[in-house]
């Protein structure tokens, strides 16, 4: 079994899961999915990712982020409903929420589960990726195992509405 440890730093959306899932065609994955939410010390450089998205109004309204405690429910949450959605898609999937040192985090669940490969999924961090402060860059330095970087996917306002 092939064996994919997943960073994410929001619920995985079902087009996102079908990305990730099909990526080796029909054979079987098991995820180990690493949550980490963005904190507020993140949010300049938000807003310079919005701002060069052209996402001038998400840019301007870019407010506190929860942070220690507060942060740690939403992120179960979007968690619960990873692993969730991806056992639904039929694979074996389990996760923990990473809310400190997440490279040191990373490379001791590689080791320990031998994984094949690691996937950062994310939305673009332009300034990060830039400087190569991205998770992906600083990860390729730490694990023995490719790093694929992936973009994903954002959920419409529609489907929000809808209950999707």
């Amino acid at each position: 079994m092939f064996t994919s440890v997943l960073m994410i730093e929001k619920p995985l959306t079902p087009a996102d899961v079908e990305f990730v899932t099909t990526l080796h065609g029909d054979d079987p994955v098991s995820f180990v999915v690493l949550m980490q939410p963005r904190g507020s010390k993140d949010r300049l450089l938000r807003a310079i990712d919005d701002i060069a998205l052209g996402e001038l109004e998400q840019a301007s309204q870019e407010g506190e982020e929860p942070e220690g405690r507060e942060a740690l429910e939403p992120a179960e949450q979007a968690l619960t409903h990873s692993v969730a959605a991806l056992e639904a898609a039929g694979n074996r999937a389990r996760g923990q929420v990473v809310q400190r040192r997440p490279l040191e985090v990373l490379r001791g669940v590689v080791e320990e589960t031998r994984a094949d490969e690691v996937i950062v999924l994310t939305a673009p961090h332009f300034v990060e990726e830039f400087f190569h402060r991205d998770w992906a860059s600083r990860a390729r330095h730490k694990v023995g195992v490719p790093v694929l970087k992936l973009f994903s996917h954002a959920v419409d306002e529609e489907e929000t509405t809808a209950g999707g």
